[in-house]
């Protein structure tokens, strides 16, 4: 029982390894945007976001290639794929010397970061299912969020001693560490029998396959409108406390200090998951984020900035309720396909993430002297999605309804049957 548990620790502890290292890559660089601008000769401060935005369109282009990959021949053969792109990719950021080199740089590294990304969510579905799989998620959604706790600290240690490069260097120093321990450590999930022959159509039989399940879409496309609008705090915060507030000593801190409000509630979310279930969390939280959105916008519309301290007060709010959103969504998307979870992660996550890159450009470009339009943004994208969660769970009520009209005459034989005989 106790080495199960400790199996199990260090089966959370290096997935979540995994999925850090896209946490630090975009959360590390956050406190040098500005001096990277500087140095690749960006126009705009507006544009120094592109270097967070584009690292996630590398993250959903990515999956499309690995997932397929991986349900062909196996998890870890991808993970070591994806190290050496997103190495490769590293280099190209340090000697970039123009915007275009270095956003090539970061939709690389996205795509190289994609591998390890994508597979640990289709291990974590190869062992566990239902809340189980939500519960797993959480515990290792805790240990992911501890890097953005200290990454941007991390960043501005590195940027003050030394220069904005050596962030890179520690990515990749990171990198490799990990990878060493996945290959040391983590046995193969997907079995041989489990394996699916790679054809030129393996993409599109999965997403006709993935299509068949109503609910894995509407998640996911909720998925991507809670991410698009995370990732406009995410491009944006580095603007919004250095530029709006001039707290550019205090910023990687309060950056980790809003991380703990995220990391609190997918702590909880590891306990309630099990005693109310995905749905109903899901339910709250989206309600919860529409509802402090709205009350930012009426208190503060056509006004200026509030103090930071009531600033921090709502976002803490938000990012609470977001908290409960991120893995209680990827996990009620991949529920009904872990017979295809390669390709399943692969086209959620590719779907989400190319919602949420165009999302988050657009309304970054917005917030330049107020953080109203990042409100009015998170209440449009929680609107539209309690409008598909609505979609969802009547057409999951029209499902079950139609099964039951076509179960209701043989339960009616057996009733008459069983009354019968007696």
């Amino acid at each position: 029982m106790q080495k199960n548990k400790l199996a199990q620790f260090e089966f959370v502890t290096l997935m979540a390894s995994l999925m850090s290292i896209v946490a630090l890559a975009i959360d590390a660089l956050l406190p040098a945007l500005d001096i990277i601008g500087i140095t690749i000769g960006t126009r705009q401060i507006a544009d120094n976001q592109l270097l967070i935005t584009m690292i996630f369109l590398g993250l959903g282009i990515g999956p499309l290639i690995f997932g397929p990959i991986s349900d062909s021949i196996g998890r870890k053969p991808v993970v070591y794929m994806g190290f050496v792109l997103f190495i490769i990719a590293s280099f190209i950021c340090i000697f970039a010397t123009s915007v275009e080199m270095m956003v090539l740089g970061r939709i690389l590294q996205g795509v190289g970061l994609s591998a390890p990304r994508t597979i640990a969510i289709a291990m974590i579905r190869d062992i566990y299912s239902g809340d189980y799989m939500a519960r797993i998620m959480s515990f290792i959604t805790v240990v992911f969020i501890l890097v953005p706790i200290i990454a941007p600290a991390l960043g501005k240690f590195v940027l003050d001693h030394y220069d904005w490069q050596a962030i890179f260097y520690i990515q990749v120093l990171f990198s490799l560490l990990v990878s060493f321990w996945f290959w040391k450590r983590q046995a193969e999930t997907l079995e041989i029998s489990k394996r699916i022959k790679f054809t030129s159509t393996i993409f599109m039989d999965g997403l006709k396959e993935l299509m068949q399940y109503k609910t894995t879409i509407g998640y996911t496309l909720i998925s991507g409108f809670i991410v698009g609008s995370f990732m406009v705090y995410l491009s944006t915060s580095q603007q919004i406390f250095e530029q709006q507030y001039q707290l550019k000593e205090e910023f990687p801190y309060i950056f980790g200090l809003l991380a703990i409000s995220i990391g609190s509630a997918i702590f909880l979310n590891g306990t309630l998951v099990l005693k109310y279930g995905m749905e109903k969390l899901v339910t709250t939280s989206l309600l919860a984020f529409f509802g402090i959105s709205l009350l930012y916008i009426v208190l503060f519309y056509n006004s200026s900035n509030p103090s930071v301290e009531v600033l921090l007060l709502f976002f803490g709010m938000q990012f609470f309720a977001i908290g409960f959103l991120f893995g209680n969504l990827r996990a009620l998307a991949m529920q009904p396909i872990g017979h295809i979870a390669g390709i399943g992660a692969a086209i959620t996550g590719f779907v989400s993430t190319i919602m949420a890159v165009p999302i988050s450009t657009y309304i970054g470009r917005f917030v330049l002297n107020t953080t109203l339009p990042l409100f009015i943004g998170f209440l449009v994208c929680a609107l539209l999605s309690i409008v598909i969660l609505v979609y969802i769970k009547v057409a999951v009520k029209k499902t079950e309804c139609y099964s039951l009209g076509k179960r209701l005459p043989a339960l009616v034989i057996m009733l008459y049957t069983f009354f019968w005989d007696r």
